[in-house]
């Protein structure tokens, strides 16, 4: 997350980004989907964020706020510049978005909006004209805490305070190293995302689902089947997750993702393709199809660990299944 250290002065200071601008229209599109999460475990199947079952946002999003630009500079005589942010610039998008009164930045440090909720992603629209401007929303959190207390990892150090390097978030999709073993079991079945801390919001609970067909789930996104997703290739995980927000976790960090999961299933049917991913072409994926072994126990999964460790080159997949053999 060194990037947010890299950009921090233009993150405070707006004017040295876009320093013409007089204005922001900060803007939200809503992209829930009623599908309930799961509450018996049918298979092995795994989580993923709602945001990221149906098309990425950024393009689509990006298209509506240039379409809103083109609108301003026909309404306006005078000459009007703007510039287009959705997630792809040092702003402080729930900042901004809270200035503007789309809503408050609140405990699980989401922006949520009184009658909409928290599913929606942000945008902004950086003007050089000036405008009228809404009011900031006040808190509406109150004395609720559920958002804290849900989050399986820990991860609020207190109200309105992440620790991101404890997010189930961050862990499956930012992070491209291996997860720290202490939280591997904690990550559940959660392969690309979380939600938790949204799903149990009291402003969540009427959510208006999304009428924006982009959004919709795409076949397999909705609690998927764990185990075919282990077998894919470089090429076809891309064209799978073709323009899906999942190609940002790349290949070998939802595969590890996926191993995690399938280990916290503890499911025998899934050893005979975490054995095959112990020969996967890349260490951090050998990694934790090791670490899932090691969960899930049984005689073929010492089998395989020792088979694997008698070959097994990288030290750090070498540790790894010597602490799989361990606790099998």
């Amino acid at each position: 997350m060194g990037y947010l250290k890299r950009t921090e002065e233009l993150r405070r200071d707006p004017k040295k980004l876009v320093p013409w601008a007089l204005s922001v229209i900060s803007v939200g599109m809503n992209y829930y989907t009623p599908l309930p999460r799961p509450r018996t475990q049918a298979g092995s199947r795994g989580w993923i964020s709602r945001y990221a079952w149906g098309d990425d946002y950024h393009d689509l999003l990006k298209e509506r706020l240039e379409a809103l630009l083109s609108k301003v500079k026909g309404l306006c005589p005078e000459h009007v510049e703007g510039r287009v942010f959705v997630d792809s610039g040092p702003v402080l998008e729930r900042d901004l978005a809270g200035v503007a009164g789309i809503g408050w930045i609140g405990k699980n440090t989401h922006l949520i909006s009184p009658h909409r909720g928290s599913w929606f992603f942000l945008g902004e629209l950086f003007l050089s004209i000036e405008l009228s401007y809404d009011a900031p929303i006040k808190d509406r959190c109150g004395k609720c805490d559920l958002c804290l207390k849900a989050c399986p990892t820990g991860a609020f150090i207190g109200p309105y305070v992440l620790d991101a390097r404890r997010c189930i978030s961050y862990l499956t999709i930012e992070l491209k190293g291996a997860i720290p073993p202490h939280l591997r079991p904690l990550v559940g079945t959660h392969i690309f995302g979380c939600d938790i801390c949204q799903e149990v919001c009291p402003y969540n609970a009427k959510a208006a689902a999304t009428q924006e067909a982009a959004f919709m789930p795409r076949d397999d996104l909705y609690a998927p089947e764990l185990i075919p997703l282990l077998s894919l290739t470089e090429e076809e995980f891309r064209r799978r997750f073709r323009g899906s927000p999942i190609l940002r976790a790349k290949r070998r960090g939802f595969l590890r993702n996926v191993a995690v999961a399938l280990g916290n299933l503890k499911s025998e049917e899934a050893i005979p393709s975490l054995v095959k991913a112990l020969e996967d072409e890349d260490p951090l994926v050998r990694r934790h199809a090791a670490w899932a072994l090691g969960q899930i126990g049984f005689s073929d999964s010492v089998g395989a660990l020792r088979r694997r460790l008698g070959v097994e080159s990288d030290p750090e997949v070498k540790e790894e299944i010597e602490e799989a053999i361990k606790h099998c």
